[in-house]
């Protein structure tokens, strides 16, 4: 079988139509694999595919230019590839992320005024007390046992609650009226004065004691007192020794 010889840029072989035509790239469709292996081996993988593929790309040169696909509308549907497997769980709208708020510390509740909220909710104060009768009658059929106790308990805490309240109450009133006190004096043309935390107890801690002399409750609450200042006062001594 005759060899392929490349010398000089030419193929030794039979005539192509490109030789004929007088273009510098040869014919290789009529060579044998064997033929085409030497070829390669003389002159490169990179020049042997120009001389391979040269007559394709200037068939594929002398074509007209084909038109651009259209710019696809955004508000189309969206097309998934069916080669990708669409999960089980597919996000169709995008959810912002959840933020916890607070009412208590947050802007958008407003700031706590402590009278308006008393007069907006002054209707639960008769909602407590029916409950409150409701549970003394549930305590009085009940003289012994678990649910005893617990009655008991949540007698207590109603009691404690209610008792909370109206100190609270008591407070406000008493910083109500000292701020009448210092808007009077500013229209009179006094220099208004403000009291300290520590004075506003004590102005506290007496109207307590006159509230507990006018209930005769002021001999017990002095007594507890006493008891839990001796207390106190025990924890501070140094253990005898026997």
């Amino acid at each position: 079988m005759p060899r392929a010889s490349y010398r000089g840029g030419a193929v030794a072989g039979p005539p192509s139509r490109a030789q004929d035509d007088g273009s510098p790239q040869n014919d290789t469709s009529h060579m044998s694999f064997e033929e085409l292996l030497e070829l390669q081996s003389q002159v490169g993988t990179k020049a042997y595919k120009q001389l391979v593929t040269g007559s394709s790309t200037k068939k594929q040169s002398c074509r007209p230019p084909v038109q651009k696909a259209c710019v696809a509308d955004k508000h189309r549907p969206l097309e998934m590839s069916a080669k990708v497997r669409v999960p089980f769980l597919r996000q169709v709208v995008p959810i912002g992320k959840k933020v916890a708020r607070d009412p208590r510390f947050d802007d958008l509740s407003g700031e706590y005024n402590p009278e308006v909220f008393d007069k907006t909710y002054q209707f639960l104060d008769d909602i407590r007390a029916r409950e409150k009768e409701l549970v003394k009658k549930q305590l009085k059929k009940r003289r012994s046992g678990e649910e005893h106790e617990k009655l008991q308990h949540l007698l207590q805490r109603m009691e404690q609650q209610e008792m909370a309240q109206k100190e609270r109450k008591r407070q406000q009133e008493l910083r109500l009226a000292l701020k009448q006190e210092r808007r009077a004096q500013a229209h009179q043309g006094h220099r208004p004065y403000f009291l300290k935390k520590s004075e506003q107890r004590q102005l506290v801690l007496a109207e307590k004691f006159k509230e507990l002399k006018r209930s005769k409750k002021l001999e017990s609450f002095l007594s507890r007192k006493r008891r839990r200042n001796a207390g106190k006062d025990r924890r501070h001594l140094p253990l005898s020794k026997e």
